[in-house]
Order: C-alpha cells, then sequence, then structure tokens
C-alpha cells in the first residue's frame, strides 16, 4: 500500500492543538522500549501511535510540554532536537523518492530536457539546487510560474547528484503522476521543518548570489 493509498480519509488527532488532521499532514511517534520517542514516517513501526502536526514549531511543543508522556500515559523522554531528527528524515525519504523517480523514468534532469518538460505542461515539480546559479534558477523558475508547476529548492547540487546519481545535478522536473503525487505529500511534511523555496530567491536580482551551472549540461553519471 502506497503512503497516499494510506491516508486517504483518514484522521488523527494532533497532541498539541487537539484538532483532527488528515494522516499526511501528520508525523506518528511512537515510544520506544527504552522510553525515548521514535519518529515513524513511514507508519509501520509498532505500538500505540501519537501524532503531531507536521511542523517544527508543533514537534518543539510536543517536546516542551512532553505531550508525548500525557497521550502514552507513561514517563517518556522525548529528544530535545526531535525536530531536527524528524527534519533529517524527511529529507532522506524526499532525496530517496528522487532517485527512484529517475530509475523509473519519471524523472527529468538538466536545464534543456527539464526547460522542455515544463513548457510541454507535463511537469508537476520543478527540483531546482538551492545553490545553483541565479541565472539559469531565473528562467527555470519563470517557465514553471507560467505553467503553475511546483517547485522545489530545499536541496542543493551535492544533495540531488548524490541522490540522482549525477555529476553537478542543478535542474529536474519530477513528471506528473503516482510518483510525483508520493512525492508531494512528502514535500509538504518537510515544509512544515524547512523551506522548500529558499527565502533568498525571492530577493531583487543582485542580492544574492549562487553556484554551479546555469544549464549543467548532461548532467553526467557519477563515477
Amino acid at each position: 500500500m502506497s503512503l497516499r493509498d494510506a491516508t486517504i480519509d483518514r484522521e488523527r488527532r494532533d497532541l498539541v492543538t487537539h484538532q483532527a488532521m488528515d494522516e499526511s499532514r501528520l508525523i506518528r511517534f511512537v515510544a520506544g522500549p527504552d522510553g525515548m520517542v521514535a519518529p515513524d514516517l513511514g507508519r509501520k513501526l509498532p505500538g500505540r501511535g501519537m501524532w503531531v502536526e507536521a511542523s517544527r514549531a508543533s514537534v518543539d511543543m510536543a517536546v516542551k510540554k512532553n505531550l508525548f508522556s500525557r497521550s502514552a500515559k507513561t514517563q517518556l523522554k522525548p529528544s530535545a532536537d526531535l525536530a531536527d531528527t524528524v527534519e533529517t528524515l524527511l529529507i532522506r525519504r524526499c532525496l530517496d523518492q528522487l532517485g527512484l523517480a529517475r530509475r523509473e523514468g519519471v524523472l527529468i534532469s538538466g536545464f534543456e530536457k527539464s526547460a522542455a518538460a515544463i513548457r510541454s505542461g507535463k511537469a508537476a515539480w520543478l527540483i531546482e539546487a538551492s545553490d545553483g546559479a541565479a541565472d539559469g534558477r531565473g528562467k527555470m523558475l519563470s517557465l514553471a510560474r507560467h505553467q503553475t508547476t511546483q517547485v522545489c529548492g530545499a536541496f542543493s547540487a551535492d544533495d540531488l547528484s548524490l541522490a540522482l546519481g549525477l555529476e553537478n545535478a542543478i535542474h529536474a522536473v519530477l513528471l506528473a503522476g503516482g510518483r510525483a503525487d508520493r512525492w508531494g505529500q512528502e514535500a509538504s511534511r518537510l515544509a512544515g521543518f524547512r523551506p522548500l523555496r529558499p527565502p533568498e530567491w525571492d530577493l531583487p536580482r543582485g542580492s544574492s548570489g549562487g553556484s554551479g551551472s546555469d544549464e549543467d549540461p548532461g548532467d553526467e553519471p557519477r563515477a
């Protein structure tokens, strides 16, 4: 069963706000045998789930007030950096999904190929390296804006290159379909912990720099 199928029409109560939310907007936690609190992003670990909205503020509040102990009705020891742990796990899940998408043939990389996919209307997501050059990024963002393609700039060129098995991965496009839908759910949870679109991208030209190639021709596989 896919993450998307598992979350359709299912709601859980957020420990912090007590509001009922769709599971896709929440992070599941379970109590470990040592009394620690473990994130269960895949929703597969045994035990009674404790659900918190997928945001840094909510996880930090749950830790500060130790709402996990109240929910489990036993003393638990959530780590002070639990939100950082969740963010790291979400980053890994998002990058792993991009690697799967490339192997499935539904992720396109490189400036020209990515631009063509956006123009064709087949692109669900534009994935831009956060540290790519501003000129190339500006052209891609302009194309995405006109096609209402969603944009993610949460990962560095090194992150993307490693995940995709490419050299100098700066621009990539995730084609519309089931994989893009599943990836979008993971990305929306990550957005609660780090911005998907770096704030400096919206600064006036010349206010921020970038590294990397504008067009990264070829996106050569890593040796």
